[in-house]
């Protein structure tokens, strides 16, 4: 398959001589790249979202004493109609 793609000019230069002196074609370099990089295995931790939480996790939910259309009301509250 033919595709098109940018690659920086001072990588795709290295790329070039890489090919030369091993004695094989840029498209071969270009494949086994992606081969090896798409053939390595997924980090073994996990992406890990930070607690962003505000007030007490044990006191009242202050969100309890509102109907969702005055909570609705709230969010939107400024933003036009």
């Amino acid at each position: 398959m033919k595709t098109t793609i940018d690659i920086h000019d001072v990588l795709l230069e290295r790329a070039k001589r890489h090919a030369k002196t091993r004695g094989c074609t840029l498209r071969s370099v270009v494949e086994d790249g992606l081969r090896r990089v798409l053939d390595e295995p997924a980090p073994a931790v996990p992406y890990k979202l930070e607690d962003g939480s505000v007030g007490d996790p044990d006191g009242e939910d202050p969100l309890k004493h509102y109907t969702w259309p005055e909570l609705r009301d709230l969010i939107y509250e400024g933003r036009g109609a």
